[in-house]
């Protein structure tokens, strides 16, 4: 359930099947601030059907109980293991299925965007982006684990992204 504070929420995902990380950021003018996150996990004992499904239910649940205004969903970048990006593609199917259900809009950052967005460099390492998650959001410690930092990273990234496309439409409409 939305509280009635005033401001705009993202919630931010950093897709995976086997750890799915999640996000919601409230900004309220120049304040940001976490209204939860967290990972949802499944395990490879469960049918793979199954872990989507968990995957499925448990980030419908954040979005029914905190109604984001739009999604955040980092792109994903693989290397050579082919087998877990199809497995974090499948995931990441999952979420995209559940933000147009629900009538959400995504924004898709690339990881170096991310890491521009929270720390001013494209190349941050891990290090330096959960000390600034935790040093922009106030937070007692570093989240964990690290896909629920890297979740909130992606909210914070949604925000800004959504504010300046906010910024670009205005100055096209006169």
């Amino acid at each position: 359930m939305q509280s009635s504070e005033p401001g705009l929420v993202c919630l931010g995902v950093d897709p995976g099947l086997a750890r799915l990380g999640y996000g919601l950021v409230r900004q309220s003018g120049m304040v940001v601030r976490a209204l939860a996150y967290g990972c949802v996990e499944t395990g490879p004992e469960m049918p793979f059907t199954q872990r989507l499904l968990c995957l499925y239910d448990a980030l419908g649940e954040q979005v029914e109980n905190r109604s984001p205004d739009f999604m955040c969903v980092e792109r994903l970048f693989f290397g050579r293991n082919s087998t877990t990006a199809e497995y974090v593609w499948q995931a990441r199917g999952v979420v995209m299925l559940l933000a147009a259900q629900r009538g959400l809009s995504v924004l898709e950052p690339k990881p170096s965007q991310v890491k521009m967005a929270v720390c001013g460099t494209g190349t941050a390492d891990k290090t330096q982006i959960q000390r600034m998650i935790q040093r922009l959001l106030s937070l007692d410690a570093i989240p964990r684990p690290d896909d629920a930092a890297d979740a909130l990273a992606v909210a914070l990234t949604g925000l800004a992204f959504y504010r300046h496309e906010q910024r670009i439409r205005r100055a096209a409409c006169p």
